[in-house]
């Protein structure tokens, strides 16, 4: 089975600071992949790669089989269009209603427009007297929920995951995390997921990676993330201070 993206010896710099150093990573269609690590080891600048964003320095980018590195403005474009993406802060537009908001990227009258954003808003779990409203007057967990049903709006064949529980309380975290459950098995979608929320992890991945320094040093199953023979992942998933990652810490 070719697989929906594949990344083979990536690697990634700016001037001298070296993000990604190698990355071999394989995502198979429909599949619900988690990349874990610490903070600045390259997890956004690896998701920019695939979108093509950012150009790497070296390796290969496919999806389903076709090469996204070096893309045509025009084909660029297409490309990213297969993509949906749940940003960290929701990142919703504060000046249009939440219905506006869902249906940003889609084509047509208002009204098809419209009525599409309040099906995309059921599915997850919000009523219609919520399209006309601001963002700015719902709640943190009402926000992600809305840029959650933008992310779907378009039906992407993939869809990127950037924090999707930071800033919620543990209960809206989990709410959101089976919204994405259910939305990734139901639309058939293929997901890839950024996060450092142990929960998040085992409540929405198939299998689960770890970036470190710029290379996957650990890729398998979520159920097999307790047992793994890495240090890594176990100083990670246990939120241990000693281990072989260490923090940068500046003395005050």
């Amino acid at each position: 089975m070719t697989a929906k993206i594949e990344l083979s010896g990536v690697k990634k710099h700016f001037g001298h600071k070296v993000v990604l150093s190698g990355v071999d990573l394989a995502i198979q269609p429909g599949e619900s992949l988690v990349i874990i690590g610490g903070s600045g080891t390259g997890k956004s600048v690896m998701l920019k790669c695939i979108l093509g964003l950012l150009t790497p320095n070296a390796g290969t980018i496919g999806v389903d089989g076709s090469s996204v590195v070096g893309l045509s403005a025009r084909a660029l474009a297409a490309h990213q269009a297969r993509f949906g993406m749940l940003f960290q802060g929701g990142a919703l537009f504060d000046s249009l209603p939440v219905w506006r908001n869902i249906s940003f990227a889609l084509a047509g009258p208002a009204a098809e427009r419209r009525a599409a954003a309040i099906d995309n808003l059921s599915r997850v779990g919000l009523g219609a007297d919520v399209a006309d409203l601001r963002p700015s007057e719902l709640s943190g967990g009402m926000q992600k929920r809305v840029a959650l049903a933008r992310a779907i709006a378009a039906r992407p064949e993939i869809l990127f995951f950037d924090e999707p529980t930071t800033g919620l309380d543990p209960i809206m975290a989990d709410v959101i995390n089976n919204l994405i459950r259910t939305l990734v098995t139901d639309l058939k979608i293929t997901a890839l997921t950024i996060t450092h929320d142990m929960a998040s992890v085992r409540k929405i991945a198939d299998s689960v990676a770890m970036l470190h320094e710029g290379r996957i040093v650990w890729h398998g199953s979520r159920d097999g993330i307790d047992s793994a023979d890495n240090p890594f992942v176990d100083q990670f998933v246990h939120g241990r201070a000693d281990g072989p990652i260490k923090m940068q810490l500046r003395k005050l």
